[in-house]
C-alpha cells in the first residue's frame, strides 16, 4: 500500500502536526516526564531534558519513512505541545494501523484526546489507503477507555497485535473501526489513496 506519512490535521482547538525540535521543552513539562501520563499508555518516563531530546530525535528521524505517522498535539490557544497521537503499529499487508495517544495531565477533562482521535480517524479514511484502525487499553485504565468509548470506534474481541502474537488480549479492552463502516462506497473510491 502507498503511504503519505504524517501530514498536518487541524481541528477547532488543535493542530496535529509533525514534531519539531522546539517541542522538547513542552514535551518535558507537559507529558513525557509525568508517570501518570506515560504509564497510561505503557511508555517509559523521560525525566531529563537529555532523555526527552533522545525521544524527540527518534520521532524526527522517523519522518524519513513514509509509513511513520506521529503527530504532536498542539493547542491552538497557547501554541503548546500538550501530547501526541500516533500509529504505533502499521500492518501494510492488511491495511491496518494501531493508534496510541496521550495528553498532559494539566489538559485532561477537556476532550482534547477525543478531538485528536476523531480527527485522525477521519483524515486516515479520507486520505490514505488504510482500511482499518485499532486501539486498546488496559482494563485497569478507564481514562483511556472513556476516550475510545466516546469515539466512532467500537469494541472488538481482539486486534492485529494480539492476533499476530497468537495471544488473547488478557486484561486488555480492544476497539476498532473500518473504513467501510463510516464511508459510502462511492466516497471510498474517490478518496482511496488521495494525498493532500
Amino acid at each position: 500500500m502507498k503511504h503519505c506519512g504524517t501530514e498536518t490535521i487541524e481541528t477547532p482547538r488543535l493542530i496535529l502536526r509533525r514534531f519539531q525540535p522546539e517541542d522538547a521543552a513542552d514535551m518535558l513539562q507537559n507529558w513525557a516526564s509525568d508517570p501518570n501520563v506515560q504509564h497510561e499508555y505503557g511508555e517509559p518516563v523521560y525525566e531529563t531534558p537529555e532523555a526527552v531530546q533522545g525521544l524527540l530525535h527518534s520521532y524526527l528521524a522517523g519522518y524519513a519513512q513514509p509509513d511513520f505517522y506521529r503527530w504532536a498535539i498542539s493547542d491552538r490557544a497557547s501554541g503548546q505541545n500538550i501530547g501526541m497521537i500516533a500509529f504505533c503499529k502499521v500492518w501494510a499487508d492488511c491495511k491496518t494501523a494501531e493508534i496510541e495517544y496521550c495528553i498532559g495531565a494539566d489538559f485532561w477533562g477537556h476532550g482534547y484526546a477525543g478531538e485528536a482521535l476523531d480527527a485522525v480517524i477521519a483524515w486516515t479514511f479520507a486520505h490514505t489507503e488504510f482500511e482499518k484502525l485499532e486501539a486498546y487499553h488496559r482494563a485497569a485504565n478507564p481514562k483511556s477507555g472513556r476516550v475510545l468509548q466516546k469515539s466512532v470506534m467500537h469494541r472488538t474481541e481482539t486486534v492485529e497485535r494480539f492476533k499476530r502474537a497468537g495471544e488473547p488480549p488478557e486484561g486488555e479492552v480492544c476497539y476498532c473501526i473500518e473504513k467501510r463502516e463510516i464511508m459510502p462506497n462511492k466516497e471510498r473510491k474517490q478518496t482511496n489513496g488521495y494525498r493532500n
